[in-house]
């Protein structure tokens, strides 16, 4: 089967859309300006399920070590997604395309299969979340919700890359207003000046590796996945700029604001439910505040939802020699059943492991095409590329080695750091053998 090209024109299954470009880079005279692709990004990990871990390791960890986790875990994310962003930038190509030049033609199959997957389980997990908090919160219908909601978020994601920015734009800021009103909210009960002296409820169940991890994993797969978004920036250096938005922009200002909140002991049993503040705009009993949370909700959980099923409609369609919009339709639908049946419960603590084998696959990619970019520029293609997925699989292994064994540690930044080193080792192995012959 051959590869249907990329076309600006308008398709017959986007009509009166602009292409996608899932089979091809994004030609510079399609790119974005950097306020489009900024918008894309920064409404991405501004959301209520980020704040839910920003509060948890608050909660267990305390106020202090708890913020040092967040921050470092930040740090990490911005030097790992802006150096995937600034190649994706300079060469216009999506994930499966950069995964194609360091995996193979035929290997890259493993590793965009995998992700787009697993971002596609992400999408069923926040709809069905969705659901459940308008039912937790109102009492309604949670099937019902996650109907309408899922077929709105299938919709926004069909319009592609330039719906997901208007929703971006929209996300952030509805964030910032909600947060500052149940901060206020907060202060009428709460001493907020001891927020500092928070000590956490202790007990040992979260070392600072596992905090570091927990903060990482939530967006480790559409991290990882950058590309599909920082492609339309017009160059390199925009689209790092563009990533500095999400990380640690965004992604500070939702962590935090759990954060905060369970240290000022305005989240109930912050232990379990982590940084969710609805419940404190709910529990005013206020008309204009319940419904400025339905508004909220499924705002906020739909930005979540659409960038997840981009990813994957995008992995997807070049998959399958097939386009984003036809794979947004059938994975939409697959996600949303998902949802409904409830399975979206059992399968989170599963997407979250499966976080911790994603950045050394990251890593690869950043040593084979920012590090030795010069070295392997007139390197042929190859269907398999042994040495990168030798390496994934060095650094997954060590990331679950101390999964399990060495808990004080950060199995998503040991796995990233020495998946890149193990990739750079191997080819230098293998360039003096070669050269050796």
């Amino acid at each position: 089967m051959t590869t249907p090209p990329d076309t600006v024109e308008v398709t017959a299954a986007g009509a009166g859309l602009e292409s996608e470009f899932e089979h091809s880079p994004v030609p510079e005279s399609h790119r974005k300006s950097l306020l489009t692709v900024s918008a894309v990004w920064f409404g991405f990990p501004m959301i209520l399920t980020n704040a839910v871990p920003g509060g948890l390791v608050v909660a267990l960890l305390g106020f202090w070590q708890g913020l040092a986790a967040i921050v470092v875990a930040n740090l990490f994310m911005f030097v790992y997604v802006s150096l995937l962003s600034y190649r994706a930038g300079k060469t216009g190509k999506s994930f499966a395309l950069q995964a194609t030049e360091t995996f193979g033609t035929a290997g890259y199959a493993i590793a965009s299969g995998f992700l787009a997957t697993v971002v596609v389980g992400w999408f069923a997990f926040n709809t069905g979340a969705t659901g459940a908090s308008l039912n937790k919160a109102f009492g309604w219908n949670e099937a019902l919700v996650v109907a309408v909601a899922g077929v709105a978020f299938i919709a926004v994601t069909y319009l592609g890359i330039k719906a997901l920015s208007w929703l971006g734009a929209i996300a952030a800021p509805l964030f910032i207003v909600v947060v500052i009103i149940a901060i206020a909210i907060a202060a009428q009960s709460h001493d907020l000046g001891q927020i500092v002296n928070y000590q956490g409820v202790g007990g040992g169940a979260m070392t600072f590796g596992v905090a570091v991890t927990s903060i990482m994993a939530t967006f480790a797969d559409s991290g990882t996945m950058t590309a599909d978004f920082t492609r339309w920036s017009k160059n390199g250096r925009e689209a790092v700029l563009a990533t500095v938005t999400a990380f640690p922009f965004a992604s500070l200002v939702a962590q935090l604001s759990g954060g905060l909140l369970v240290a000022a002991g305005a989240i109930a049993a912050a232990e379990t439910a982590g940084g969710n503040f609805t419940p404190i705009l709910t529990g005013v009993n206020n008309p204009f505040l319940n419904a400025l949370v339905v508004v909220f909700v499924v705002i906020n959980l739909g930005s979540v939802c659409t960038h997840c099923l981009y990813n994957g409609a995008l992995g997807w369609s070049h998959l399958t020699r097939s386009r984003m919009r036809l794979l947004t339709l059938v994975l939409g639908v697959i996600g949303v059943v998902v949802a409904l049946l409830g399975a979206w419960n059992y399968f989170v603590n599963w997407l979250a492991f499966l976080g911790v084998l994603v950045p050394p696959l990251g890593a690869v990619l950043i040593a084979d095409q920012i590090i030795l970019r010069k070295r392997l520029a007139d390197r042929g293609e190859a269907k398999i590329r042994p040495t990168a997925f030798i390496a994934w699989a060095i650094g997954a292994a060590a990331a679950v080695v101390v999964h399990f064994n060495a808990p004080m540690l950060s199995d998503a930044v040991v796995g990233l750091v020495v998946g890149l080193v193990a990739y750079l080792a191997i080819e230098s192995l293998s360039g003096r053998a070669t050269a050796g012959r």
